[in-house]
């Protein structure tokens, strides 16, 4: 099988659960313990393994663990990134509000400029994430953790 490379063949090698990223196994979040799922239901991740894993692949960085609101699904909507309607090709069911959902982190520091930051679960948010946003912006709209 040749595979035509590009952003759409590597989105589509995510979503037929090609695990390509690395050291899945060993991510840490960004309180710098092991990685918790974010969400089975809908199927999450940029590998679609319930997880917000990246790789040299997931170009988006979807590290972020957010949970939607219909705020946030309206602004990604206008920046031209429609997640409320379903796309069955890629396997994605579309969002509504209270689903849980990997979210590109440099999406999630937009909506927390522009005051539609949804909640996020720092435990399933991968370390990468403070590549590009503040701990403490995570931590100011994080939900309590399971142990609080």
């Amino acid at each position: 099988m040749k595979l035509i490379y590009g952003i759409s063949s590597l989105f589509l090698i995510g979503f037929l659960g090609f695990n390509i990223s690395e050291n899945m196994e060993t991510a840490t979040n960004v309180l710098g313990s092991k990685l918790a799922s974010c969400c089975t239901d809908p199927m999450t991740g940029y590998y679609r393994d319930g997880f917000c894993n990246t790789g040299m692949d997931d170009r988006g960085s979807h590290v972020v663990c957010a949970i939607m609101t219909q705020e946030f699904l309206d602004f990604t909507k206008a920046q031209g990134n429609d997640l409320c309607t379903p796309i069955p090709a890629y396997r994605f069911p579309g969002l509504k509000a209270g689903d849980k959902w990997c979210l590109c982190a440099l999406r999630w520091r937009e909506a927390l400029q522009a005051g539609a930051a949804p909640s996020v679960v720092l435990e399933a948010t991968h370390q990468k994430a403070l590549q590009y946003i503040h701990l403490e912006d995570l931590k100011a709209h994080a939900v309590p953790s399971k142990s609080d």
